[in-house]
């Protein structure tokens, strides 16, 4: 004898509930998506288009004038000498200014996490001060001190030497802009450093001091192996700042003298102010490329091993 079976309630559909969180989801998405594609999507593709015809200032009053070229501008840029030797001081911030930051954030980590304790918090604070000063004030802070009379001159004639006019010097600009950038950015690896260094086990060093391991083995098979992930990050970050640098030879040299500080962010920029609005795209993409396929080299270079 079979049980009477008796009326089902419906199970409510799960999609309305769905499609409700779905919905606010996309909410506190929009104001983020209208954002990015107002300023980087709709800029960058009409950027792309800009770069492959004859775009100028003057074609602004009649938009029908302008043609389409293809690849003509990136095959001036190449031909270009001020954008070569542009490229190459690019190069030369990275190769000397990514170094030179990282090392010195490393070692005020180090200093911060072993040493110094009491005060940590505030020498944190005041060497992460350059990070967020006005970069305009210091640029004419700069400018003074490098002048022929200023204050760094001065202290070399105190001692009996005679110091250089340093922003005027093609040999000696690029080291000035390059020792601002430097300043101006270790903070931000010293305290990415530090945050790597306080998240490795206490216990990994008690146990390499009681196997007569000293601070220098510590620090070569233990601090840096460790610390690999954070050296990635501060490299990557340095790295694309220093190919698009550009508030440093700008308010210092404007490119200056002779194009011996200028970028390829800065050639993009006067390239944009004398109306080559085609040529200056192309610039733009050349360096999203070389930020591209040189955060793409490290990523492959720095990444841990399984």
């Amino acid at each position: 004898m079979t049980a009477a079976i008796g009326p089902t309630t419906p199970r409510r559909s799960r999609r309305p509930r769905g499609a409700r969180r779905t919905a606010v989801a996309w909410l506190f998405l929009a104001p983020f998506t209208l954002v990015f594609l107002l300023y980087t999507a709709i800029p960058t593709v009409a950027a792309l288009g800009f770069s492959l015809t004859d775009l100028r200032g003057a074609d602004l009053r009649n938009p029908f004038s302008v043609n389409l070229v293809g690849l003509e501008n990136y095959v001036r840029l190449f031909q270009d000498a001020a954008f070569l030797r542009d490229i190459l001081n690019t190069v030369l911030f990275v190769a000397v200014g990514v170094p030179l930051t990282m090392g010195t954030g490393f070692a005020l980590a180090v200093a911060l996490n072993s040493g110094i304790r009491r005060l940590r918090g505030t020498f944190r604070t005041v060497f992460f001060a350059p990070v967020v000063t006005n970069v305009v004030a210091v640029a004419l802070i700069w400018q003074y001190a490098f002048n022929a009379d200023g204050t760094v001159n001065k202290v070399l004639g105190a001692v009996g030497f005679a110091g250089p006019n340093w922003l005027d010097d093609t040999h000696l600009a690029m080291p000035v802009v390059i020792l601002l950038g430097v300043w101006r950015n270790f903070g931000i690896a010293m305290v990415l450093f530090l945050a790597g260094l306080q998240a490795i086990p206490k216990d990994v060093y008690e146990a390499a001091s009681l196997d007569g391991a000293g601070p220098w083995r510590q620090l070569r098979h233990i601090t840096l192996p460790l610390l690999l992930p954070t050296t990635l990050l501060v490299s990557v970050l340095l790295t694309v700042f220093y190919l698009q640098v550009f508030d440093e030879p700008y308010l210092l040299t404007d490119g200056g003298p002779l194009g011996s500080t200028e970028s390829v962010a800065l050639y993009t920029y006067h390239q944009f102010g004398v109306g080559e609005f085609g040529m200056s795209s192309a610039a733009s993409f050349v360096m999203l490329l070389l930020v591209t396929l040189v955060s793409i080299v490290q990523f492959r270079m720095l990444r841990p091993r399984a």
